[in-house]
């Protein structure tokens, strides 16, 4: 089962999935994909870290997802924006590369015999990004986003702390 959460920046993503999380699971596992860039992401970090209690099982990952066994386990990603964040830069900004990439690490983690959810960010939906990079990595961010959509089975838009589910029972598609 995948669970996709999606939704803007501070929308209640990761409250939410860890919620969810926990109602699936005693013991989820919680895979961090940041990379500690500077003083302020470390402080977020902390953050996020002191959210989580003792029932947790954190891992950082930053790219290589399928090299953790999820089999019979609950898993939350989180997030998608950092974890692509790492492809994009370690391919010196290359979209494609870079989708195809993060594309074959989650067709791998799929395949697991699991319950993944992930927390994703509509990055394409603030701002429009000031810089060619900027813009190009929000293509990547949509493109990447749709793919999870479409391999889904919920999907679940984040608006002001409220989740709307878009995809899965109950939902036209």
């Amino acid at each position: 089962m995948i669970h996709l959460i999606t939704g803007g920046e501070r929308s209640g993503k990761s409250s939410y999935a860890q919620k969810l999380a926990l109602e699936l699971s005693d013991a989820p596992i919680y895979v961090a994909t940041a990379r500690k860039w500077d003083s302020d992401f470390q402080n977020r970090i902390d953050r996020h870290q002191q959210e989580r209690d003792e029932r947790w099982i954190n891992i950082e990952k930053e790219k290589y997802l399928s090299e953790i066994d999820f089999s019979g386990k609950v898993a939350l990603i989180d997030c998608v924006t950092l974890w692509l964040t790492n492809f994009f830069i370690d391919t010196k900004n290359d979209v494609a590369l870079s989708l195809e990439e993060a594309k074959a690490e989650f067709n791998k983690i799929a395949k697991q015999n699991g319950t993944l959810i992930i927390v994703t960010n509509e990055i394409g939906m603030g701002v429009h990004a000031e810089t060619h990079i900027g813009r190009k990595f929000t293509e990547l961010q949509g493109w990447m986003n749709q793919f999870l959509a479409s391999n889904a089975d919920e999907v679940v838009l984040m608006v002001s702390g409220i989740p709307v589910k878009i995809k899965g029972e109950n939902s036209k598609f």
